[in-house]
C-alpha cells in the first residue's frame, strides 16, 4: 500500500468512501453527500489531500486544511475515511502518520482534532497511541445519525 497525492481519476473512489462516512452518521460532521462537482471542488480546496492506494485501488483518504486564520493559521486540521471493506488493517494509522508530516512540510505547526466523538473509542486509542493530548470533553457536541448528542473530544499534536 502507498500513501500519495490523490488525482483526478481518483475522485470517484474518494467520493464513495467519504459518502459512506457520512452515512454511516457517527464521525463526520457533514450530512450532504458529495458528488462528482462538489467532490472535486471539496479535495481540491484542501491544503492536501492524499488516498491509501492498495493493488490500484484507493482504500483510504485524508484532507488536510487551516484549522483557522490569521493569528491562528499555524494550527491544521484533518479527516481521516476508510473504505469499510478494509478498515482493521491499519490503514488510518498510516493516513495520520503521513498527514502529521504532510502538515509539518507544509509549515504548520499543530495538527487540531475540533470533534472526535467521545464513542469512538478506536480512533481516539489511535490518536493517544501517536501521542496526541486531549483538551477536554464537549458534552453534547455532535448530532448522531439517529438524533441523540454524544460528547466530543477535542486533540492536538505539536509537529
Amino acid at each position: 500500500m502507498i500513501i500519495r497525492k490523490y488525482d483526478e481519476k481518483d475522485l470517484q473512489q474518494m467520493i464513495d468512501i467519504w459518502n459512506e462516512v457520512v452515512e454511516d452518521g457517527i464521525a463526520f460532521p457533514q450530512e450532504e453527500f458529495l458528488d462528482s462537482a462538489s467532490g472535486k471542488e471539496f479535495f481540491e480546496s484542501q491544503s492536501y489531500t492524499g488516498v491509501a492506494e492498495d493493488d490500484g485501488r484507493i482504500v483510504g483518504l485524508y484532507i488536510l486544511h487551516p484549522n483557522n486564520v490569521g493569528r491562528c493559521g499555524h494550527i491544521c486540521n484533518a479527516s481521516y475515511a476508510v473504505s469499510s471493506d478494509a478498515r482493521g488493517r491499519h490503514i488510518g494509522e498510516q493516513l495520520v502518520l503521513n498527514c502529521l508530516n504532510k502538515g509539518k512540510e507544509l509549515g504548520f505547526r499543530v495538527l487540531q482534532f475540533n470533534a472526535v466523538v467521545e464513542s469512538n473509542i478506536h480512533a481516539r486509542h489511535l490518536y493517544e497511541r501517536l501521542g496526541f493530548l486531549q483538551l477536554g470533553t464537549i458534552p453534547g457536541g455532535f448530532r448522531m445519525k439517529d438524533g441523540h448528542y454524544e460528547n466530543i473530544c477535542p486533540y492536538y499534536h505539536e509537529l
